[in-house]
């Protein structure tokens, strides 16, 4: 009864992170209508930033001003690598005439001189923003809890999808505009039917491969920290310009060199001072240990000042 409460506890908790993951899947699409893709990932790249406010707040440790800096510097070197791409999209767009361009500049005028800089689409993206942050720390602080640790790994992963289906299905249900008169169980199936479909076997190609990189992450948070996990994403921009110049012989930019010096830099100053966050009972086990040698080392100290002690009488 007690195990069968306790797994039920551990479920229960994992609709937390599920539910984010879920809402910034959904949101994803609703932002990338509204920009375009450059606007949208440099506003995402404030995820560095974020992960690092709430990873302070739930397990109660403070960054150094030099984890801090590392941040930073990481956060400008994902900023200028997108810049990349908007100089290629600004290159290609078609010059307007000196006619629509007066045009434009006086309707321009007609419009209020102070944009609103805070807006329906601005609130989505931090929103989406703070679900992707709080989601992967807190997933971090699932599998390192003292009340959730001695689960393991992988059946944690099996609540966490069992839980997110839980929550698709109920935006599906409930949230379905397009086919608003189907029952739930039609839009079930024909979803089901859908990804299942020939036509359709990529998605089921898109599943399996999200699935596979969420237990890597799952593995990957359980022995480090989602600080860290923001650092390997920022690396993966990189590598991915270096291998399509190596592969498809695409020019890399200068845009890639300047960010490649400073996600680099960043990465220096953060291995010299790595946030730890180890388990509960990795912590346990390493003090254990510790205390442990510190033992052995009084004992051996004092078994040699005891056969000290005795040479000296023998000689007196």
């Amino acid at each position: 009864m007690f195990i069968k409460n306790y797994f039920s506890l551990v479920l229960i908790l994992y609709f937390i992170p599920s539910a984010l993951y879920c809402l910034y899947n959904n949101l994803s699409f609703i932002n990338l209508s509204s920009y375009d893709p450059t606007t949208y990932f440099l506003l995402l790249q404030f995820r560095v930033v974020v992960t690092g406010v709430i990873f302070q707040f739930l397990f109660n440790k403070r960054l150094t001003r030099l984890q801090w800096l590392s941040l930073f510097l990481l956060t400008s070197g994902c900023i200028i690598k997108q810049f990349e791409h908007s100089s290629l999209s600004s290159s290609s767009s078609i010059k307007i005439s000196n006619k629509n361009s007066t045009l434009i500049q006086l309707n321009k005028e007609t419009i209020s001189t102070v944009p609103s800089l805070v807006n329906i689409h601005l609130i989505w993206i931090l929103v989406q923003v703070f679900c992707s942050c709080f989601a992967g720390v807190y997933n971090e602080y699932l599998l390192k809890s003292d009340r959730t640790n001695q689960v393991d790994t992988m059946l944690q992963n099996a609540f966490m999808y069992i839980d997110s289906i839980i929550c698709n299905l109920i935006l599906l249900i409930y949230f379905d505009y397009q086919h608003p008169t189907l029952s739930a169980i039609d839009k079930f199936f024909n979803t089901l039917n859908l990804i299942l479909s020939g036509e359709q076997c990529l998605i089921l190609l898109i599943i399996l491969n999200n699935a596979a990189v969420g237990i890597v992450t799952s593995l990957f948070l359980k022995s480090m920290t989602s600080i860290l996990k923001t650092f390997a994403s920022a690396l993966e921009l990189l590598f991915t310009s270096i291998l399509a110049w190596i592969i498809f012989a695409i020019p890399v930019s200068i845009y890639t060199f300047i960010a490649i010096f400073i996600v680099s830099a960043a990465v220096y100053l953060y291995s010299t001072n790595p946030v730890v966050n180890l388990p509960k009972t990795a912590t346990v086990n390493v003090l254990t240990n510790a205390s442990i040698h510190i033992n052995n080392e009084d004992m051996n100290s004092k078994i040699s000042n005891i056969a000290n002690e005795q040479e000296r009488r023998i000689i007196v």
